[in-house]
């Protein structure tokens, strides 16, 4: 029975909603914090990592759900795990890579905008009187701006910049300025699409509205089943294959003119709500599916290449 590590510290619904995915198909899963892992090269064995509940063998292959936040050496250590088990062939879905794209604000605005996506105007950086400029120049155009953390989720600590009298009131996290257009829809209810998507393909989407300006589910955001057109579709699909994933979530939001935005693209994105709307799909089976159909590429492609 192939083994396979959960990467979470807070395995919950979606952790239950793995493992029986994972179980349907005779793989054993067990849950692993990146906490517990360790690089040791001090003996001689080029199986250097050590992950807790895989002491006598690595997994087969990791499904990451989770990766801690600390400081800035905790973080990266974290993710060297990952890169490491990658260098060892094991599957990391999604790898450390697209993590670090997808978690870092910056850069996928970057990614999105060398691309050609349609993303909201933003400016990062740490300069305080080039983000008053930003703000006031989006204010004198008749727009109003989203300040969010460069690092964050779940609609955590966002907040939105209307009048000029805000403009020093506002929070820098960590230094860090993530200044980003507030795409206006023309309606009273704030509302917002998120698309799922695995192995370049959307395989469920739904409506999200707001109690206020925030259409998050982790902030009370209600959920609707959504057939979408293809301009929906295809936006979703290329972008998370620009940020290099094998599954993401992306949020749009169309303005009062009717053009679409890609605001956000997560690499380990929740499905809860998705499910709740998706009555003729297992999410998590379709995701099981898709890892196994990856790993077994992956040993496919090293066994040609020995």
């Amino acid at each position: 029975m192939k083994k396979i590590a959960i990467i979470t510290d807070e395995p919950g619904w979606h952790g239950k909603e793995l493992h029986l995915a994972f179980e349907a198909k005779d793989y054993h899963c067990k849950n692993v914090s990146l906490t517990e892992c360790s690089i040791d090269i001090s003996k001689q064995s080029k199986n250097c990592i050590r992950i807790a509940g895989f002491e006598d063998d690595l997994p087969d292959g990791v499904f990451v759900r989770g990766v801690p936040g600390g400081t800035l050496e905790e973080v990266v250590f974290y993710l060297d795990i990952l890169h490491a088990l990658q260098e060892l062939n094991i599957l990391v879905y999604n790898n450390a890579r697209a993590v670090e794209r997808s978690v870092d604000k910056g850069m996928t605005s970057f990614l999105l905008h060398q691309a050609s996506i349609a993303t909201p105007p933003t400016w990062v950086g740490n300069d305080v009187h080039q983000a008053y400029s930003f703000v006031r120049k989006e204010l004198a155009s008749g727009h109003k701006v989203v300040v969010k953390p460069l690092f964050g989720s779940q609609g955590k600590n966002l907040q939105l910049i209307t009048r000029a009298e805000d403009i020093t009131n506002f929070k820098i996290y960590n230094n860090i300025y993530y200044l980003q257009r507030f795409i206006d829809s023309g309606s009273v209810e704030s509302h917002d699409w998120r698309l799922f998507v695995i192995a370049d393909r959307v395989v469920s989407s739904m409506r999200r509205q707001g109690e206020d300006w925030i259409a998050n589910v982790a902030t009370g955001a209600k959920c609707f089943p959504a057939l979408l057109d293809d301009q929906f579709i295809d936006l979703a699909q290329i972008s998370v294959k620009k940020v290099g994933m094998h599954y993401g979530g992306v949020d749009l939001m169309r303005d009062k003119d009717g053009r679409l935005w890609v605001t956000e693209v997560n690499s380990i994105p929740a499905w809860k709500g998705l499910q709740s709307v998706s009555q003729n799909k297992v999410i998590a089976e379709l995701l099981v599916d898709d890892f196994i159909r990856c790993m077994n590429q992956q040993c496919l492609d090293v066994s040609q290449a020995s």
